[in-house]
């Protein structure tokens, strides 16, 4: 019985300590791992709803279907960077409130930061460049671009590299590190720019009567006037070519539609040259017979038929 009770009294003192010192704990460690996860829990559940307020201004109220697949590309970046940074962050305030030596694991991380950084620095450079033509909305699938060297449409956008299909069909893979300069043909709007070629014998006033009367035939035409947005521009002569006087002229079109306009005025102008008998020059070859040593020129013979009466 007497044995009973030393046991009792012995594990009450037990219990009292740990208690003791579980109260201890959770007044002094304890409530400050508390106080982080509390934090850490408060700081993910505010960058979450910021993550939902730039998806929502990034997508548009139009829920086009390339800014929505634009958006959730970076918010998912963002939202797994904000979360292990976090995580990180916590984890290690947590160990160094428990005692563990965070020191170390410091270091360790800091090599292995550094081993990851030289291995894979092409591809860490592809991946931001990649982030920051998505975020800045350089390019966007659909575009007709020039990028690396390279140009067509882009077929796929993604944070390592831009696919782009060429006009003959090839398809150019591009890391993004190495896109420098991007040239968007196909951004807001663009511009039919057209530069007429007539002989020095015209008149360039009329040149220019005849270009104005052209684009406005274009504009008022059903199948065309959806892809035009202003009115033809002359930018008067140029250039003195060695056989032609160069005028420059453009049109305001939507963006991918300066092609498919300019093909059509060059057919309506090509056209309307011929009706008014306005020149468009274009190269001639001169024949030469040769001349001997003596200075003596070889025959040439010259066949010259007539047109039937």
């Amino acid at each position: 019985m007497e044995g009973l009770v030393n046991f009792t009294a012995r594990s009450r003192e037990v219990l009292s300590t740990l208690v003791e010192n579980a109260m201890t704990w959770l007044a002094t460690s304890g409530l400050q791992i508390i106080l982080i996860v509390i934090g850490a829990w408060v700081a993910l559940t505010i960058s979450r709803r910021m993550l939902n307020q730039v998806h929502r201004s990034i997508a548009g109220k139009h829920g086009d279907a390339e800014r929505v697949k634009r958006a959730d590309t970076l918010t998912g970046i963002l939202g797994t960077l904000i979360w292990a940074a976090l995580f990180l962050a916590a984890g290690m305030m947590v160990l160094k409130e428990i005692g563990v030596d965070i020191t170390p694991i410091l270091a360790v991380a800091g090599l292995g930061g550094l081993a990851i950084g030289f291995g894979a620095q092409n591809l860490v450079r592809d991946v931001i460049t990649g982030f920051f033509l998505l975020a800045e909305d350089q390019i966007r699938v659909g575009d007709i671009v020039e990028a690396g060297g390279k140009s067509g449409e882009v077929v796929s956008l993604g944070l390592r590299t831009v696919r782009m299909r060429a006009l003959d069909g090839t398809l150019h893979i591009i890391p993004n590190g190495n896109i420098t300069t991007v040239s968007n043909m196909t951004k807001d709007h663009a511009f039919a720019l057209a530069n007429v070629g007539v002989a020095y014998r015209e008149d360039t006033d009329q040149v220019f009567k005849v270009i104005a009367e052209i684009g406005a035939q274009l504009r008022q035409d059903k199948e065309f006037s959806a892809s035009i947005i202003e009115d033809m521009e002359i930018h008067g002569v140029t250039t003195f070519a060695d056989s032609a006087v160069i005028i420059r002229c453009r049109m305001k079109t939507l963006p991918g539609s300066q092609w498919m306009v300019l093909r059509e005025f060059n057919r309506r102008m090509k056209k309307r040259f011929d009706e008014l008998n306005i020149e468009i020059p274009f190269p001639h070859m001169t024949l030469y017979a040769g001349e001997g040593k003596r200075g003596e020129a070889p025959t040439l013979p010259i066949s010259v038929q007539g047109k039937a009466a």
